[in-house]
């Protein structure tokens, strides 16, 4: 039987070769803490190489994410889906050893990390998930829902600002099933972090309310396994284990430094290491008898069979329960949710309410909330101004932990990094909410949502110059452009709450990304459609509006300048011009149409055209030409009552009009 020391050496030598053959990447993480991951792998973690997705598994987010190669040699050895062959192509085109872990690339890679800290942030969500699952299914005698979530973290991870937004609030949650490892090496790119991080991080975690475990010697088994045994005893406190590790251990003459942090070790080092190591093996071999002491499929599959009877036992028991946790862990929606949505739709332009759409956006939650028992709601302490918080809204707390809403407090960037920890763990549909000028705090979890498209709800309301009195801090002007411009992300501005409950029907129907839904703070009015037109709404933009004859003139408007758009479209009309209004609430969906749709809505025959949008207009030239207008906003705010605003800069029915005239002649 291989020693632990030679199981871990597996990890480094594997670790080394492939940076060395892809002439780039990161050794040092995967080499320092090598010995924690052969304990932890060995003797805790619970997963099924067999079925990655194993509802019940523990998960593992290395967040230090340029230390993949750990991540793959973890799950080459351990039995997943990668062979010797992937890791020979790390950091290859279309390898599925990529860089940094990617989440739908890698067979148990949990989610995409290397941008700092939000790897810890992903981790908190997910430990919320398994935390908030198990008060709503688990019943006594029944612990369906009973796994850990574990994750490595080093000094650019805690330097992070997001990892002070999660961390305090997980010590506030009591996520007692949250386990982090510090790889505290105190080596960073720069050099010996001691110039620039000196905080005392035990301390700072003994402050969020974790249980510390510091000065564990990251490469002596024993001390690693009494830290991983107190930490798995602790229910009501998340832990932080401080491990003391040498970067790029093993490698005689670059352990300890920077210069094995991101670079290979080089031929004449690697063949060093292997001496000093023990390990006589060629490169990319690793022998039979190690292999099988790291592998997993038989002890997975048994974990799994008898997760599989415990819930057979449940089924029967709870047969309700069971075929909900089914459901919703499998990413279905309930089977009438399109039906009444549409019903509701419906009722809403019946309704013909004037309405702020962040009203609509809180009128649309009190209808699809008690249809969606998944959804996970919250706000960065805004609810009261987001209208986040619906009538069914239970908020979630250690001695409630099995509540739909967090106060996650002033944290956008935690929260919307949280909510993708959520949304990868199954089980839920999150949705959060701040001022849509603070999505510049949180725009890479945003990106991150997008990247791993996974269904995350991003309600952002006050939404324009429209908000006031707050002045430009408040007023966005760049974001919605900003926004559009990431891509598999969907951006919804409502004109009305029938747009508006049409968005929030799109956002949880879409399975393979998120969505920002943008809603204004001040009443907009309704705008009538017909039958046809109502049902063209999910379509990201349609005629709201419509000339007797060819149109010669094209209005395209988004939020609340759809309404400034139809009364400029009137003035014209009394003018005997043939103008068409399009209503925008959603680019990216409008794109998705078929040639021939598009073609309906905005035929290439009319090549007069204008955009109106209380936002930086540049991205609406490519539907209006070089020769249109956009009617945008080029500064900054200013700080005063809304409708003078919208006067300054241009938004008015005479504005619009007098700019179709000089471009109709």
């Amino acid at each position: 039987m291989p020693s632990r020391f030679e199981l871990a050496n597996a990890i480094r030598a594997l670790s080394m070769d492939a940076v060395q053959k892809a002439n780039s990447g990161h050794p040092g993480a995967p080499m320092g803490m090598a010995d924690i991951a052969e304990v932890l792998w060995n003797d805790y973690i619970r997963v099924n190489p067999n079925d990655p997705t194993w509802a019940n598994r523990d998960r593992f987010v290395m967040s230090n994410g340029h230390g993949s190669m750990l991540v793959y040699s973890l799950l080459h050895l351990t039995g997943f889906d990668l062979g010797i062959e992937d890791l020979k192509q790390f950091r290859q085109l279309h390898s599925r050893t990529p860089g940094h872990p990617e989440y739908g690339y890698t067979p148990g890679v949990e989610t995409t990390t290397g941008p700092l800290g939000q790897g810890i942030a992903n981790a908190v969500g997910m430990a919320i998930a398994e935390q908030t699952l198990a008060a709503q299914f688990n019943r006594p005698g029944h612990a369906i829902v009973d796994h850990h979530t574990y994750v490595f973290l080093g000094d650019g991870c805690l330097m992070e600002g997001i990892s002070h937004e999660v961390c305090s609030l997980a010590g506030t949650l009591g996520l007692g099933k949250l386990i982090a490892f510090y790889d505290d090496n105190g080596i960073s790119i720069d050099g010996h972090v001691e110039g620039w991080f000196t905080d005392d991080t035990p301390k700072r975690f003994e402050a969020y309310g974790w249980q510390v475990i510091p000065n564990v010697d990251g490469h002596d088994p024993h001390e690693i396994k009494m830290a991983i045994d107190t930490a798995r005893a602790e229910t009501e406190r998340p832990t932080l284990i401080c491990c003391k590790t040498i970067i790029g251990f093993g490698a005689p003459n670059k352990q300890g430094g920077h210069d094995c942090h991101g670079a290979p070790l080089g031929d004449a080092e690697i063949a060093a290491a292997r001496e000093k190591l023990g390990w006589p093996h060629a490169p990319f071999h690793v022998p039979d008898s190690v292999y099988a002491a790291w592998d997993k499929k038989a002890k997975g599959a048994e974990w799994q069979g008898e997760w599989h009877q415990r819930f057979a036992a449940y089924q029967a028991a709870f047969p309700e329960l069971a075929a909900e946790f089914v459901r919703r862990m499998t990413g279905e929606l309930p089977a009438d949710f399109a039906e009444k949505a549409e019903a509701y739709i419906a009722a809403v332009h019946e309704k013909a309410e004037k309405l702020a759409t962040r009203k609509a956006s809180e009128n649309a939650l009190n209808a699809y909330g008690p249809l969606l028992p998944e959804l996970l709601g919250g706000s960065a302490d805004l609810a009261g101004s987001n209208l986040t918080l619906w009538k069914g809204c239970n908020g979630l707390t250690p001695e409630n932990p099995g509540g739909n809403y967090v106060y996650y407090g002033v944290r956008e960037f935690g929260m919307s990094a949280i909510m993708n920890g959520l949304a990868l763990h199954g089980g839920f549909v999150p949705y959060g909410g701040t001022f849509l000028m603070f999505m510049e705090y949180a725009c890479n979890a945003v990106r991150m949502s997008a990247l791993m498209k996974q269904r995350v709800i991003y309600v952002y309301t006050h939404d324009s110059i429209g908000l006031g009195e707050d002045g430009p801090t408040h007023q966005p002007v760049e974001q919605i452009p900003s926004l559009r411009a990431t891509p598999n992300l969907n951006v919804w501005r409502p004109c009305d709450a029938v747009e508006s409950a049409v968005a929030w029907a799109c956002a949880i129907q879409r399975a393979d990304g998120p969505s920002a839904l943008c809603f204004s703070r001040q009443a907009l009015p309704h705008q009538h459609r017909e039958a046809e037109t109502l049902a063209q709404v999910n379509k990201g933009g349609y005629v709201l509006s419509d000339a007797k004859g060819q149109p010669e003139l094209i209005l395209i408007a988004t939020g609340s300048e759809v309404a400034l758009a139809m009364d400029a479209a009137k003035l014209l009309a009394g003018e005997g011009r043939r103008v068409r209004v399009v209503s925008m609430p959603c680019v990216e969906v409008f794109e998705a149409q078929d040639a021939a749709y598009r073609e309906s809505v905005l035929p290439r025959a009319v090549t007069q055209r204008i955009a109106i949008e209380a936002a930086q207009g540049d991205g609406w030239y490519k539907y209006v030409g070089l020769d249109g207008a956009v009617i945008g906003m080029k500064s900054f705010g200013e700080s005063a009552p809304a409708d003078q605003l919208f006067k300054l800069f241009g938004f008015t029915a005479d504005a619009v009009a007098a700019k179709a005239k000089e471009l109709l002649g």
